[in-house]
């Protein structure tokens, strides 16, 4: 990879340190050039880009707040190193938890010597990534930080809903207690952001592939030798095959790519009339909020506040059936 390069969304040039190249060279980062950020999701959306676009992303972001913290732009690099096959799709299946996989990766070859052969200590980037200190790339509890700015700005423009451009936003954002800061104005577009990456989540799109997907995974592992460590560390492509391969997931598989239209999926569990398909739940709905001026938004901006609140009405329930 170039030591240079220029991130297509927010438009930042990033001149990369020796150890980020190397970094960049070692399979646990070059695997996420073929994982999904969006997951599942990808099937019926257009949010194809990867996993990688997207560290890259926040890499660009701390390059750009935080030229010198050579820390915490490695933190940046590494921070999704231990993401699972499409993303958060298959979190929890086989008890898999993408946050202690990192953790492990971090520790261990190769990242681990490359880190010590440019002196810096494993131990301390797993630190940052911890939140200790806190830092902008993890921040505060209901706060934005780098990691999940980048994550809506760049759902938004895949999706079509990002009414301004990244540049022109990232000249009004700025950092105030390791969150993000910024104007009325632009914390308004932020939370439509985040708001329809919200709805999204919530919506068929993401509702019907995931939790087909869901049960293909935990199908292969009942029904085949392939062990939950082994499924983790596989991409995209690699889960896809192993589907197409076991008999038990094979129809499934092919019927959630290329007959997706075919699912039915309706908000709340199964009634007593209606026992075909399965129930869903969805694992999390993220409504971080910058702040506006440097104060928490229910203070600064309290009609954007409300809107945010209202994301607890979303359903994360569902029943979903193939037709």
């Amino acid at each position: 990879m170039s030591p240079v390069f220029t991130d297509p969304l927010w438009r930042i040039p990033v001149r990369l340190n020796p150890v980020e190249v190397e970094l960049l060279r070692t399979e646990p980062l070059r695997r996420l050039h073929f994982v999904a950020h969006a997951g599942a999701s990808a099937i019926s959306t257009l949010q194809s880009y990867s996993r990688l676009e997207h560290t890259l992303g926040v890499l660009a972001l701390v390059a750009h707040f935080r030229p010198q913290d050579a820390l915490l732009r490695v933190a940046a690099l590494l921070h999704d190193i231990g993401h699972l096959p499409l993303s958060h799709t298959v979190e929890g299946i086989g008890g898999l938890d993408h946050h202690a996989i990192g953790s492990r990766l971090l520790r261990t070859e190769p990242i681990r010597a490359v880190l010590e052969g440019h002196g810096i200590d494993a131990e301390e980037v797993a630190a940052v990534l911890d939140g200790q200190p806190l830092s902008p790339l993890t921040g505060r509890s209901g706060l934005l930080n780098l990691d999940h700015l980048d994550s809506y700005v760049r759902s938004g423009r895949a999706a079509g809903s990002l009414d301004a451009d990244p540049a022109v936003m990232l000249a009004r954002l700025g950092l105030a207690d390791s969150a993000v800061s910024t104007d009325r104005e632009t914390a308004a577009s932020l939370v439509a952001l985040v708001c329809a990456e919200a709805r999204l989540h919530t919506s068929w799109d993401n509702v019907g592939p995931v939790s087909v997907v869901r049960r293909l995974a935990s199908q292969l592992l009942d029904h085949t030798t392939l062990t939950a460590d082994r499924l983790a560390r596989m991409t995209d492509h690699q889960l896809w095959s192993a589907f197409d391969a076991c008999a038990a997931t094979r129809a499934e598989s092919a019927m959630i790519r290329y007959e997706p239209h075919r699912l039915q999926v309706t908000v709340g569990p199964a009634t007593g009339e209606d026992r075909s398909g399965w129930d869903f739940s969805l694992r999390k709905i993220y409504g971080s909020a910058p702040l506006v001026e440097g104060e928490r938004i229910e203070v600064s901006a309290p009609g954007p506040a409300a809107e945010l609140n209202a994301l607890r009405l979303l359903p994360t329930t569902f029943h979903v059936r193939w037709n």
